[in-house]
C-alpha cells in the first residue's frame, strides 16, 4: 500500500495542522473500503495500476485537501464575479481612451510617426491592460475572502443601476438607441421621443448625478489609473512632462513643469493612494455622509495646499505670484484689454481658481460633518 500512503502524505502536507490527523484517517479509511471492494470484485489482489486508479478516482491531493479547508474555493467566486468583470470592462475601456488620447498627441506634436506611435500604444494598452487587470483581481480576491461582501454588493438601489450600462458600448446597441431616440429623451432634447422635451437644471444635475456608492467606485478606479500612470507602471502615454511645453515667451515651461513633477512626485503618490483607500472604504460602508466629508475635508485640505505651494513656493511661483489682490485683478485686466493671453496669467488664474474651489470643498465638508447630512 505504499502508492496509498504517498497519495495520503501528499493530501496531508495541504492541510491544516490541527485537523491533519483526523481527516488523513478518514480518508485512509474510505480508500481502504473502495481498495477492499475492488479486490472483492476482482477475486485476486489489485495491482499497482488498478490501485492508482482508483486514488484518481478519489481526486488529485490537492483538490481533496481543498474540500476539507474552510474559506472561498476559489480567487473570485460566482458571486463576485460579475463585478470584477464590470470593473475590467470599464477600466480597459477608460485605458483604451486615454492611450489613443496619448497616442494622437504624440502625433499632433510631431514626436513620431503614426505608425511608430500605434505601436507604442498597443505595447503601452496591452502592459497597462495586464497592470489594471492584476489591481482589479488582488481587490476582487480580498472582497472574496471577507466574513461579509461589501455594503454595494449585498444593499445595491436601482439608482445606482445606470452605471452599468457603460459596459454596454458595441455599435449595434448604440445604434439601436440612436434609432429610438433615446437619447433625445435622456437629456431633454425633441429629436422624436416620446419623454419630456426639456427639463429645468436641476432635474438634469439630479439624473445625471451618481449616487454616493456608485460615484466612491468610479473615483477609485480613476485614482487607480492615475496612480499607476504617475508612477511608470502602467505607460499610458510616453509623454514626459518636459515634452509638453517648450520656451513661450522667453520662458522654459517644460524645464519648469519638469522641475515640479519630480518635486511632487512622492506627495502625489501618496495623496493617491490614501484617496483609493478611502473611496474603496466608503463605497464598502455604503459611503456614509460624515466619514466622506471627513475625507473629503482632509483632501481638501491637502489640495488648497498644493495650490498654495504652486503660488508661493514652486518653480513657478515667479511667474504667477502677486502680492495683493489689486495686482492680481490687474493682470487679469491686461490680459483681456491687450488681446493677449499670457501662460503666466493663466496659470495664475487656475492655481487661484484652484485654491478658492478647495476652501469652498472644505466649508462644504464642515457643514456636512456637522449636520449629518447632504447639504
Amino acid at each position: 500500500m505504499d502508492l496509498v500512503e504517498r497519495y495520503l502524505n501528499a493530501v496531508a502536507a495541504q492541510l491544516p495542522k490541527a485537523a491533519r490527523d483526523d481527516i488523513v484517517a478518514e480518508l485512509r479509511d474510505e480508500i481502504m473500503g473502495r481498495i477492499e471492494a475492488l479486490e472483492a470484485r476482482l477475486g485476486r489482489p489489485a495491482t499497482e495500476a488498478e490501485i492508482e486508479a482508483e486514488l484518481r478516482a478519489v481526486g488529485h491531493p490537492l483538490t481533496v485537501a481543498a474540500r476539507y479547508r474552510p474559506g472561498p474555493q476559489a480567487l473570485i467566486g460566482p458571486e463576485l464575479y460579475p463585478w470584477w468583470w464590470f470593473a475590467v470592462k470599464v477600466a480597459l475601456m477608460v485605458l483604451v481612451c486615454v492611450t489613443v488620447l496619448g497616442a494622437v498627441a504624440r502625433v499632433a506634436a510631431g514626436d513620431m510617426m503614426v505608425g511608430q506611435a500605434l505601436g507604442q500604444a498597443v505595447g503601452g494598452f496591452i502592459s497597462g491592460a495586464a497592470t489594471l487587470i492584476g489591481v482589479i483581481t488582488v481587490v476582487g480576491f480580498v472582497f472574496e475572502r471577507q466574513a461579509r461582501k461589501p455594503k454595494f454588493i449585498r444593499e445595491w438601489r436601482v439608482k445606482d443601476l445606470g452605471l452599468f450600462e457603460i459596459a454596454n458600448l458595441d455599435a449595434e446597441t448604440w445604434g439601436e438607441r440612436l434609432a429610438k431616440s433615446d437619447f433625445g429623451r435622456d437629456f431633454g432634447s425633441d429629436c422624436g421621443g416620446d419623454g419630456p422635451k426639456a427639463r429645468t437644471g436641476r432635474q438634469v444635475r439630479d439624473r445625471a448625478k451618481m449616487s454616493p456608492v456608485a460615484g466612491a467606485a468610479a473615483s477609485a478606479i480613476g485614482w487607480t489609473v492615475l496612480l499607476l500612470w504617475w508612477t511608470g507602471l502602467t505607460p499610458l502615454t510616453t509623454v514626459r512632462p518636459d515634452e509638453l511645453a517648450g520656451v513661450i515667451d522667453g520662458v522654459d515651461y517644460g524645464t519648469l513643469l519638469a522641475q515640479v513633477v519630480r518635486a511632487a512626485y512622492w506627495p502625489v503618490i501618496v495623496f493617491a493612494a490614501a484617496r483609493i483607500v478611502f473611496d474603496v472604504t466608503r463605497a464598502v460602508l455604503g459611503a456614509p455622509v460624515r466619514f466622506t466629508a471627513l475625507g473629503d475635508l482632509a483632501f481638501g485640505a491637502a489640495s488648497a495646499w498644493a495650490s498654495w505651494w504652486l503660488f508661493f513656493w514652486s518653480p513657478f511661483s515667479s511667474l504667477i505670484r502677486v502680492a495683493t489682490p489689486a495686482e492680481f485683478w490687474q493682470r487679469v485686466a491686461d490680459m483681456f484689454s491687450q488681446g493677449g493671453f499670457p501662460v503666466a496669467t493663466i496659470l495664475m488664474i487656475g492655481v487661484v481658481w484652484a485654491f478658492i474651489a478647495e476652501v469652498f470643498r472644505m466649508i462644504r465638508a464642515l457643514a456636512r460633518l456637522a449636520v449629518g447630512r447632504e447639504c
